[in-house]
């Protein structure tokens, strides 16, 4: 910033100081602007969110200092600041265009503080004196915006250098269990610019039928969203570690939907890196669950009575066999209308009248096939134990 004018740096030594006690509140309004109007902003994690506020405040006091005449080093502080800035959004995914925009709304916030300054103190001159610091501080802004632009492309090529097998080494490592070292997470963090201390959730998309992923680039899909994420492979499938921030997990779920060309599974958001192996299983059982080619995304919790059973499959096929029994062998028309009868039979709660209206016949009709299912099955109807029995072998043969 050039020198000032002998006196209007005379009268910015009376504005600036009051704003120095105000840092707080210019900070606080600041971040609440960014939040309502920048959706980047309003679902970072809570590390994200009180480094923000504390760059803010420090971006914020050294434009007040510089007004006063305390910038010795010529501004390289401040440029410093900028293209640290620029390096930390683009590695939490916030658009450089979001960016941009919050560094000139700190120019605004600090020049409307100045202002009001004045409003309470006025002195004759003050509009010439204000209408000169507003050209430098603009110009002083764009300065900084051009370092910090500079600094988040750099930052974007580092991250896009990163090949595909150093990716691959760290999910290998988190995937493996090596989340609980301290090292290593910090490692981790580091080259992918991936916070791994806050939430986190795990997805495995299974291979089509010829081998090919089901999701397309889902790492870059998902940072146009302002959500960073790692991708790679393990066990034939696409898996990736998604970290959160303050998001609901069912946005970048659904995300992952509206790309998915084939089951796609979820894990349980989990609290830091120490969790992603257990995370993995658990996605990878749920997307197991769903037949291959079926375009649709699911949790581990929406999925729990059949996880249970594609985990065992040997008792799977048992439970079928002592369940179901002979029923599974009659001719297929019998066969087909017994456990169409059963099916609904157990969706109505084991109400006879509820399962004739959704199967648009007669209850008493209803009432002879479950007598046929129960001579078939050797089970009762009335048997809770039994119906539970029935339901999981449903579940079953539906998956084998």
């Amino acid at each position: 910033m050039q020198p000032f004018r002998s006196e209007v740096a005379a009268r910015l030594a009376e504005l600036a100081p009051p704003l120095l006690d105000q840092l707080d509140d210019m900070t606080a309004r600041m971040i609440g602007i960014l939040e309502r109007s920048e959706d980047s902003y309003s679902h970072q994690g809570p590390g994200v969110v009180g480094e923000l506020f504390a760059s803010t405040r420090a971006n914020l006091e050294r434009g007040v200092r510089t007004l006063m005449g305390h910038a010795e080093d010529g501004g390289r502080a401040a440029l410093d600041a900028a293209r640290e800035v620029g390096r930390r959004r683009a590695a939490q995914g916030v658009p450089l265009e979001t960016v941009l925009r919050a560094y000139r709304l700190g120019g605004q916030v600090t020049w409307e503080a100045l202002r009001a300054s004045a409003r309470c103190t006025e002195a004759p001159g003050d509009s010439d004196v204000l209408l000169e610091v507003a050209g430098s501080v603009w110009h002083v802004n764009d300065v900084q915006c051009a370092a910090l632009a500079e600094a988040y492309r750099a930052e974007e090529r580092r991250l896009a250098g990163i090949d595909d097998e150093a990716r691959q080494q760290v999910l290998d490592g988190l995937l493996g269990g090596r989340g609980g070292d301290p090292v290593f997470v910090r490692s981790a963090s580091e080259l992918l610019a991936l916070s791994l201390d806050g939430r986190l959730v795990c997805a495995v998309a299974p291979p089509d039928e010829a081998g090919s992923p089901t999701l397309a680039d889902p790492a870059a899909r998902l940072l146009a969203r302002g959500v960073r994420s790692v991708w790679g492979w393990r066990s034939g499938a696409q898996v990736g570690v998604v970290a959160l921030g303050t998001r609901p997990v069912a946005d970048v779920l659904g995300w992952l939907a509206e790309q998915a060309q084939g089951p796609v599974g979820a894990s349980p958001v989990v609290e830091g890196a120490a969790l992603v192996a257990a995370a993995w299983r658990l996605a990878d059982t749920a997307a197991r669950t769903l037949p291959a080619g079926q375009a649709r995304v699911v949790t581990i919790d929406d999925r729990l009575p059949e996880a249970l059973l594609s985990s065992s499959p040997e008792i799977a096929e048992r439970l079928v066999a002592q369940s179901l029994g002979r029923l599974l062998e009659l001719p297929g028309e019998e066969r087909d209308v017994l456990l169409g009868t059963l099916t609904a039979f157990l969706a109505a709660d084991g109400s006879p009248t509820r399962a004739a209206e959704e199967l648009y016949c007669h209850r008493n009709t209803v009432m002879h096939r479950l007598r046929r299912i129960e001579q078939v099955t050797g089970r009762s109807v009335a048997d809770p134990r039994a119906r539970l029995l029935w339901q999981l072998a449903l579940l079953g043969a539906g998956q084998r």
